[in-house]
């Protein structure tokens, strides 16, 4: 089986998680689910039943020196939704977050990954944001934003996150679909 690392940051697509894990499931992964402290928070009522969905611990905080990791290694990740300041920060390599410093190494490890923001047309319009879709990109992570992908929606208006198509860039990464979309136009 197929281990996917699920990660998702604090914006409101993460609220809707539980049916893209049985979707995924559905396609053949082994989900392991991981989030910022601040999704974490979000999702405490939701933790148990994640849990007792995926079969594996939710995590968010890194795990102490010497201590086995619990979850089985990764043969692709899903970071999405991506917050504003975690794709940023995963461009710049600032580690602060767990799941932030786990998809850092995994660039360097070759591990496929997906990343699909979700940020409203404020945080587009910041030069920032465009510096690390071309960065992560350079560094050979799929980035689906812009057309195909994930578009910025205005600030306080809540739109249909495209998750279906990150779950088939999945499968395409991991080399369990058809070639790649190109829902990685440039930023």
């Amino acid at each position: 089986m197929t281990t996917l690392y699920l990660f998702g940051s604090a914006a409101p697509p993460v609220l809707d998680v539980a049916p893209v894990i049985a979707d995924a499931q559905r396609q053949g992964f082994d989900v392991c689910l991981g989030l910022t402290p601040t999704a974490a928070r979000w999702l405490e009522p939701q933790t148990a039943e994640l849990e007792r969905l995926t079969g594996h611990p939710v995590r968010s905080e890194y795990r102490m020196p010497g201590a086995p990791d619990v979850w089985p290694r990764a043969d692709v990740i899903l970071f999405a939704p991506t917050t504003f300041n975690s794709l940023n920060s995963l461009a710049s390599g600032l580690t602060a977050s767990w799941v932030v410093g786990v998809c850092a190494e995994g660039i360097g490890k070759g591990i496929p990954q997906v990343v699909m923001p979700c940020v409203n047309a404020a945080y587009a319009r910041h030069r920032a944001l465009r510096r690390s879709v071309v960065e992560l990109r350079d560094m050979g992570v799929t980035v689906l934003y812009g057309a195909g992908g994930f578009e910025p929606n205005p600030p306080g208006e809540r739109r249909e996150y495209p998750w279906d198509v990150a779950l088939a860039e999945v499968g395409r990464a991991a080399g369990c679909g058809p070639e790649p979309s190109r829902g990685t136009a440039p930023a």
